[in-house]
């Protein structure tokens, strides 16, 4: 391999939502796609790592071991490295077997592809550069007593910005012992043009987030196309375990060179008025000429 060339694969499905039985044998299946413009064979090598998150933005722990992804454990690969020719496809099994007391509620792992600098052949201490990592995440369902106990926190919808775009946001608490979706729904429209700007064709303006047991998770959604000038009627609606929040705002669209115009402008007509007052006062006081 040349020493600046670059192979970006994908993996699929993205996402994988499994429910399982204690003691249960489940087969599962990923692809490791090497795209049709590769110049070259991608040498894989394939992980199993405990999924988790940290913190309210959600930061990615492959690391960390918690009750929550000792699914990590359960999961082996078939064939965790290999070589895939350019433009090819290859179907990878994974298993995944379930102790018989493992308890109820959500486990958690990734099932991580990169790629594999044992498979080059020629100089083994030649730098390779595509260090480019993708997974492919479990979300199990382990049957039995789940209990589902989250919240909706926040509902973001600013009332003015001074820029496009403009960032929406919400926050949800967790405390159950499985996964939880979050709906948000947006709709946006130009109050004075009545443009509708979302949905559009491309974007229906709904989209999903996961919350994974005992978090708190804060998720934010960027709305663009906006005018640069303006006022745009936003309404975010959120649906999340059984409870619902909307909210709808006219949010004014300001950027900071219009306020500087603005205030400049306001200076100036002050100023005029001052200067016009003392020129009137200054008339009044002059003496009368004999």
């Amino acid at each position: 391999m040349e020493e600046d060339s670059i192979n970006f694969f994908t993996v699929t499905p993205m996402t994988q939502r499994v429910s399982l039985n204690p003691g249960q044998v489940y087969e599962g299946k990923i692809k490791i796609i090497n795209p049709v413009d590769a110049k070259t064979d991608f040498n894989y090598k394939i992980e199993v790592a405990p999924y988790g998150v940290s913190g309210e933005n959600y930061d990615v722990s492959l690391v960390e071991n918690t009750q929550w992804n000792k699914i990590a454990d359960w999961i082996t690969v078939a064939e965790p490295s290999g070589q895939i020719h350019p433009n090819g496809v290859k179907e990878i099994s994974y298993t995944i077997k379930v102790p018989e007391d493992v308890p109820a509620g959500g486990q958690y792992a990734a099932i991580v592809v990169s790629h594999d600098p044992r498979g080059e052949a020629g100089d083994s201490n030649m730098t390779i550069r595509d260090v480019f990592e993708m997974a492919s995440l479990i979300y199990a369902d382990i049957a039995g007593e789940t209990r589902h106990e989250g919240k909706i926190l926040e509902n973001n919808v600013p009332g003015f910005s001074t820029t496009v775009p403009v960032s929406l946001g919400a926050m949800f608490n967790n405390n159950g012992n499985i996964h939880e979706d979050a709906t948000i729904v947006i709709t946006a429209k130009d109050v004075f043009t009545g443009q509708v700007i979302l949905p559009t064709e491309e974007d229906e303006g709904k989209y999903t987030e996961i919350v994974l047991p005992e978090t708190t998770r804060y998720v934010s959604r960027d709305l663009n196309n906006l005018p640069m000038l303006g006022i745009v009627h936003v309404e975010q609606t959120i649906y999340y375990n059984g409870d619902y929040s909307q909210v709808s705002k006219d949010v004014v669209l300001c950027p900071i060179w219009f306020l500087i115009l603005v205030v400049l402008t306001l200076c100036a007509i002050v100023g005029t008025i001052i200067h016009m007052i003392r020129k009137h006062h200054k008339k009044k006081k002059a003496p009368a000429v004999v």
